[in-house]
């Protein structure tokens, strides 16, 4: 039987008496495109932190690859891109290879030398993100779409089996935003990368993930972006006239 590579269940959190996360539960296989959306404030960052062990939750559980979060170890499986806004320094005196480069790290044991396969892994990347021709400039040179270009090879180079991405194309333009998708889109299909993407561009993600979980503090919906239009649960909780919008937009 597949095990999931994420496994979720009953997981609840809060600050101080403020509930974030209510029984959240769900599962990630293999090859899934997992589209993660909510309004600003339904706790979805909050949860991409807890998948990541950087909050401990009140409640629940987590398993990673089969085993418990809490005996983890193999963090260069799963490539992490969060939000652009909350974690890039434009000033950072790194060129685009140097940053790449440091998505290694996380798989190596001290000490952490850099090996030539470790040039040939960030060869390849930067050849598989289309962006090999800047890897020598300074990342606080280029454009936004080109930063989160090289931010997203950074969370690839290490060919983790799990992508998670947090609100990664909120700083780009609908352009850049279009042809970033379609990048992950094509991770997703042709490295099978199996991707959780955060977003609260609902109509959007729509469009290239194979899985659609609605999050609101708990799991309002859990299916297929054609199901979400036809849910006549979501069409209650939407309103009609929204649902349509979006919908209609896809």
């Amino acid at each position: 039987m597949q095990v999931d590579l994420l496994n979720v269940e009953g997981l609840c959190f809060g600050y101080n008496s403020m509930e974030v996360l209510n029984d959240i539960s769900f599962g990630v296989k293999a090859g899934d495109y997992l589209g993660i959306v909510g309004p600003n404030g339904s706790g979805k960052s909050t949860l991409v932190r807890a998948l990541l062990g950087l909050v401990q939750p009140g409640r629940g559980s987590i398993t990673l690859f089969g085993a418990s979060q809490a005996y983890f170890a193999e963090w260069q499986k799963i490539g992490y891109l969060p939000q652009r806004l909350k974690f890039f320094n434009p000033n950072f005196p790194g060129t685009v290879e140097e940053v790449v480069r440091l998505g290694l790290l996380a798989g190596k044991k001290f000490p952490k030398t850099r090996t030539k396969g470790d040039d040939e892994a960030v060869e390849r990347t930067l050849a598989l993100m289309g962006i090999s021709e800047i890897g020598r400039r300074l990342i606080g040179e280029l454009s936004g779409g080109q930063q989160q270009r090289v931010l997203l090879a950074r969370a690839m180079v290490s060919e983790p089996e799990l992508l998670i991405l947090d609100e990664p194309t909120t700083a780009l333009d609908p352009e850049t935003r279009e042809h970033f998708y379609g990048l992950v889109r094509d991770l997703n299909r042709e490295k099978n990368t199996t991707v959780l993407l955060v977003t609260h561009d609902t109509w959007s993600i729509g469009k290239y993930a194979t899985r659609f979980l609605y999050l609101d503090k708990k799991v309002i919906f859990d299916g297929t972006f054609d199901e979400f239009c036809r849910s006549p649960e979501m069409t209650g909780f939407f309103g009609e006239h929204a649902q349509h919008q979006i919908c209609h937009r896809h």
